[in-house]
């Protein structure tokens, strides 16, 4: 029988109502509680790593969730994060970064309502979370949600209420829990070829900015006093506008001069960027060598960018560890003269 650490972080799993709202406070033991019916496929022990709302997440948190896991890699054969589902993907995609080439699963999930509810998917979730750690086929990160197993680069929350709350985006799912069955769709442990590697460091400092019609370039400019790396959400499969001033050319220029990153991505979900289609995207790509996103999400992109930036600010470098495939995360990449590959 496996034996499984369920590490808890808070979320709306872990809630109950009070005077303000909901909030994280039920614990990691009674979360187990709730699961009765695990202990005929695994032995689960709990861990209280923090009990907080996902909204309040940040870096350190996922430093801190990647070093319990670690400290604890050889006692147990599979480790369930309970998290809350706002914040779920980005917290998933780091850990994809954070622990690489792992031959036991590391499961994250969640609820859209608190465990101790008469009518709530947290059971479920949880049940299944523990059944796909447990089984032999199972390894690296992923989200498990709604009878859905999604790799851990590859989640988006896309639905605010219902139980479906979460889809993979650019990829297929990994499996399917149904009951006390997991049906696999991609079934690929035997590729592993290298040992589980463990990241203890991230830099913070990357920022987002969303286009709309007509926003000033200039704020590129403050972005660059506070950040080393800025993603550009893009309109459509990416470009940047001109509106006849040139402000974003000039202001890329600079980021580029002051040594920094800049990755072009798109706003729209699914189906990737591609900024050599149209002549707002290719000059400009080419001319400054941007990174560009493809068919990453946003979450993957921020949290890589942490990782890559955790270890290394050499252009070269960047670079190549931005387009390096890990936990799925990237697999379309247009070779150019921006030096794709």
């Amino acid at each position: 029988m496996k034996q499984i650490l369920l590490i808890a972080t808070g979320g709306t799993i872990a809630s109950k109502h009070s005077d303000s709202g909901l909030k994280p406070l039920i614990s990691s033991t009674e979360l187990l509680s709730y699961v009765p019916s695990a202990r005929e496929f695994c032995r689960a022990d709990a861990l209280q790593l923090f009990n907080i709302d996902s909204t309040n997440i940040q870096p350190e948190h996922w430093l801190s969730m990647a070093g319990a896991v670690e400290s604890r890699y050889d006692q147990y054969d599979g480790f369930v994060i309970c998290h809350g589902t706002d914040t779920m993907a980005y917290t998933a995609a780091a850990l994809s970064y954070l622990i690489q080439n792992s031959p036991k699963p590391i499961v994250i999930t969640g609820s859209q309502k608190p465990i101790d509810l008469e009518i709530t998917d947290a059971k479920s979730n949880l049940l299944d979370s523990l059944r796909f750690a447990s089984s032999d086929r199972a390894h690296g990160v992923n989200i498990v949600f709604d009878g859905k197993v999604i790799a851990g680069t590859r989640g988006k929350k896309e639905r605010t209420k219902s139980y479906d709350a979460f889809s993979s985006i650019n990829f297929p799912y990994i499996a399917s829990v149904q009951e006390s069955q997991i049906l696999f769709y991609l079934d690929d442990k035997d590729q592993i070829n290298q040992p589980v590697s463990f990241c203890r460091s991230l830099n913070p400092k990357v920022g987002l900015l969303k286009l709309i019609p007509s926003m000033d370039a200039s704020v590129l400019d403050y972005m660059a006093q506070h950040y080393d790396a800025v993603i550009i959400e893009s309109f459509g499969v990416g470009g940047l506008p001109d509106y006849g001033t040139g402000g974003y050319h000039s202001v890329i220029e600079k980021w580029i001069t002051l040594g920094k990153t800049v990755v072009m991505t798109t706003q729209v979900t699914n189906e990737g960027s591609n900024m050599s289609v149209y002549e707002v995207g290719r000059n400009i790509k080419y001319e400054f060598g941007l990174l560009e996103a493809y068919d990453m999400t946003l979450e993957a992109t921020v949290t890589k960018l942490m990782w890559i930036l955790g270890q290394t600010k050499d252009r070269d470098q960047v670079r190549d560890l931005f387009y390096k495939t890990i936990n799925r995360d990237i697999l379309w990449k247009v070779s150019g003269n921006g030096g794709d590959t």
